[in-house]
């Protein structure tokens, strides 16, 4: 009888917080699953009735002549550019992260804060004045074409912006902090004393590596990889501001419908389509923590 009067008032005490999180985050996504099943309205907006065109049109279109239904090229093209991109970054994040998480983890322990405040720097400055500092670095008169003619390396400016490449480097540049981080609290736990048994069993330093070291600090890699795919895939202010109008992204395309494009029902599809991708990209990363056989008492 205590242990339920403690429950309830357990529950009447968190009721506040869970009525702000009801509102403030489930309600929007609740108004945004029912736009995306309503019609589409004359000068943007939603209206009734309910209509399922908008989940049509995520993947499908009708020719306007015949009726003929088809794959929509355009948008798989948009969905398979920011899972691309959203891979690559996570990859490249990882290959630049974990030497510098290594290396941090294995300075002296008096140093290491200066080392993770070097990293988080760049936290302390709003995305788009970082993003605009990627852009004056890779521009056609920026610092990297700069250097590479005054070097003679190059006759004529090279076109990184507004091309994939320079979305790619701006999120790597945007996300790399997300992934050092994990993947430093992974190492710092990581006990130095298997290494040396690993090369007294004669292993040389790649084994070493993937046997040894890498399993031991997979929660990391996964807490890192998942911190930098979900933003990266929807990721909206890099690929406008680098990749520029063609080169879109899920989140731009998501931004054209509500305003330019005025079709709410399409948006809001879109919107809950990718947040069905993050809520799998989520249950993965579950399902790689959590040990096997930890269900059992």
């Amino acid at each position: 009888m205590r242990r339920r009067s403690r429950a309830r008032a357990g529950w009447l005490l968190s009721a506040p917080a869970l009525l702000v999180l009801l509102v403030g985050a489930v309600g929007p996504l609740l108004v945004v699953l029912l736009y995306s099943f309503l019609t589409r309205g004359d000068y943007g907006g939603v209206r009734l009735p309910f209509s399922l065109e908008g989940w049509f049109r995520v993947f499908l279109r009708r020719d306007i002549f015949d009726g003929t239904v088809s794959l929509n090229t355009d948008h798989l093209s948009i969905f398979w550019r920011s899972i691309w991109l959203s891979l690559t970054t996570t990859l490249v994040t990882f290959v630049l992260g974990l030497p510098t998480a290594w290396f941090i983890a294995t300075r002296p322990e008096r140093s290491r804060p200066l080392w993770l405040f070097l990293i988080t720097i760049p936290f302390w400055t709003n995305l788009l004045i970082r993003t605009f500092a990627i852009l004056e670095v890779i521009r056609n008169e920026g610092l990297i074409n700069t250097v590479l003619m005054r070097l003679g390396l190059i006759s004529a400016p090279i076109q990184i912006l507004f091309t994939d490449w320079a979305t790619l480097i701006g999120m790597t540049y945007v996300y790399l902090p997300f992934m050092v981080l994990p993947l430093y609290a992974a190492i710092d736990r990581f006990d130095r004393r298997l290494l040396e048994a690993g090369y007294d069993l004669y292993a040389d330093r790649w084994r070493v590596l993937r046997r040894v070291i890498l399993p031991l600090i997979r929660p990391g890699i996964v807490a890192g990889c998942i911190l930098v795919f979900i933003p990266a895939l929807g990721a909206y202010v890099t690929p406008r501001v680098l990749g520029g109008g063609t080169n879109m992204m899920i989140g731009n395309f998501i931004e054209l419908q509500f305003g330019q494009g005025r079709n709410w029902p399409l948006g809001s599809a879109l919107a809950v389509t990718l947040l069905i991708a993050v809520m799998g990209a989520l249950l993965l990363y579950l399902r790689a923590t959590t040990p096997k056989g930890g269900h059992d008492g």
